[in-house]
């Protein structure tokens, strides 16, 4: 399907490559769409906040997995230390939220070291420290060293009204129901991208959330079911697309069931990019 970010940042020169980034970020929906600032990296942003709107939550009312994976990007390797790629993602969700209107990221770097980082976070009530939302916990690597001379970019997130109206996130972020039950994302655009090219940790979340569910309510009929538990294995970069999410559900006699769902980057021979396993608990009605 083709690549039509604005290409790889490793491929930049030293005074190509601040500007790559400035204009690879801005374009970079993930974040700006979801409300979400980035410190040390955005203007102005001094606390990891973001929203927790109608369109981060499930049909219970309870936060999804994919938004907690965006609003705490593990590890907390930023783009002005190293060209940073994630490659475990981890999250346990302790509580639902469903009257919690902000979450903010409280971080932890457990260590950095030359080609590999490892951090954990807790995301919690804004508004109340005490009220834990979830944990993380990841590994990355690094993909190049940076040049000196970053500066903080100006990329304001996008305000939305909170509303039943607003879109699915899988909508906005183009993932595609197939007949035969997978998800699929056509190509990588600006929108999608990382600044070196490859699809973004954060429409892979969204595409692999979306096919666990779909086929946790084919399997038992019902969509009443809350997220607990939430490992991402970045396996290969993707690059060309289509990118194809399939699912499998486990264990589905009990009230909490299993799922496991992988992503192939179909346009490059079918190769795994990403695979998630997933804890989800039946909520009563």
């Amino acid at each position: 399907m083709g690549n039509e970010a604005y290409g790889d940042i490793r491929q930049m020169t030293p005074e190509e490559h601040w500007a790559h980034f400035n204009k690879s970020w801005i374009a970079l929906q993930s974040y700006t769409y979801l409300g979400k600032g980035t410190p040390f990296l955005d203007v102005g942003v001094e606390r990891e906040l973001m929203p927790l709107r109608h369109d981060m939550r499930n049909s219970t009312g309870g936060v999804m997995a994919a938004p907690l994976c965006i609003a705490s990007p593990e590890p907390w390797w930023r783009d002005d230390e190293c060209v940073p790629a994630p490659v475990t993602m981890s999250y346990d969700i302790l509580d639902p939220g469903h009257d919690v209107r902000r979450i903010e990221v409280l971080r932890e770097v457990v260590s950095i070291g030359r080609q590999m980082g490892f951090s954990r976070a807790r995301i919690v009530d804004a508004d109340d420290h005490s009220r834990v939302i979830a944990i993380s916990t990841g590994s990355g690597v690094s993909l190049g060293d940076v040049p000196p001379g970053f500066e903080l970019v100006d990329n304001p997130v996008t305000e939305l009204d909170d509303s039943p109206d607003l879109p699915r996130l899988r909508d906005v972020f183009g993932v595609v129901a197939n007949a035969d039950g997978s998800v699929q994302i056509d190509k990588v655009t600006p929108a999608l991208s990382s600044p070196h090219a490859a699809l973004h940790l954060g429409p892979i979340n969204i595409a692999l959330e979306a096919v666990a569910m779909d086929e946790l309510e084919r399997v038992t009929g019902s969509a009443a079911f809350q997220v607990e538990h939430w490992t991402v294995m970045m396996v290969k970069p993707g690059y060309t697309g289509p990118f194809v999410a399939t699912a499998t559900v486990v264990g589905a006699g009990g009230r909490r069931v299993g799922v496991e769902a992988t992503m192939r980057d179909q346009g490059a021979k079918g190769r795994i990019i990403a695979t998630a396993s997933a804890a989800f608990r039946k909520v009563d009605g």
